[in-house]
């Protein structure tokens, strides 16, 4: 399994080998493309030697933000958005020690199984920046291109995990398909403009 979302191969390495750099990845994609949303994570570790929950957490707020400010910036709110990866980042400390792989590995209380689709969206909404649907586009992903099988994640997601559908980051595997989800969300931003 490897993920194909950014062109950039360190940045989409990074991404494949390191949970914690997928969901801050998923973090940052608002507001900015979203090949530059998730080499985000990629930028903050060659900038400050970090790429796991604890070490990102435990930074200086003040350091933290000038390697969000430093050129090319991580994101175009760099000082909202270095607060937000930080606290995302305590979050998993605090609730998942660290691991943001338990997310979606760790058995559901009491049941000694995978948890379901439906509780891995549980769990992603309780994550500070997860809405519904960046949590659904988050539990799509896992399911399409991270090998997460949990029961019913495809409805849990939905409409994002539908198969062979082309609207987020989660159906991201090639240059061919980036270029068909840009295509879809040009459409539904045009369809929304049109409505008002």
């Amino acid at each position: 399994m490897a993920l194909h979302i950014t062109g950039d191969t360190a940045a989409d390495a990074l991404l494949t080998e390191n949970p914690t750099a997928l969901l801050i990845g998923m973090l940052l994609d608002q507001q900015i493309p979203m090949e530059t949303a998730f080499t985000g994570p990629l930028k903050i570790e060659q900038r400050t030697g970090a790429a796991d929950a604890a070490a990102i957490a435990g930074m200086a707020p003040e350091e933290f933000l000038e390697a969000f400010r430093q050129t090319p910036a991580v994101h175009r709110f760099p000082g909202s958005m270095a607060t937000r990866v930080q606290t995302l980042c305590q979050a998993l400390v605090d609730d998942w020690d660290g691991d943001a792989a338990a997310l979606w590995t760790r058995p559901s209380a009491g049941s000694g199984t995978q948890p379901s689709g439906a509780e891995v969206l549980r769990r992603l909404k309780d994550l500070p920046g997860f809405g519904e649907q960046k949590a659904k586009i988050f539990l799509a992903l896992l399911g399409k291109q991270y090998g997460f099988t949990g029961e019913g994640w495809r409805e849990a997601s939905a409409p994002y995990g539908e198969d062979g559908s082309y609207r987020s980051v989660a159906d991201i595997v090639s240059p061919e398909s980036l270029t068909k989800v840009r295509e879809y969300k040009k459409a539904m931003k045009a369809a929304a403009k049109a409505a008002k």
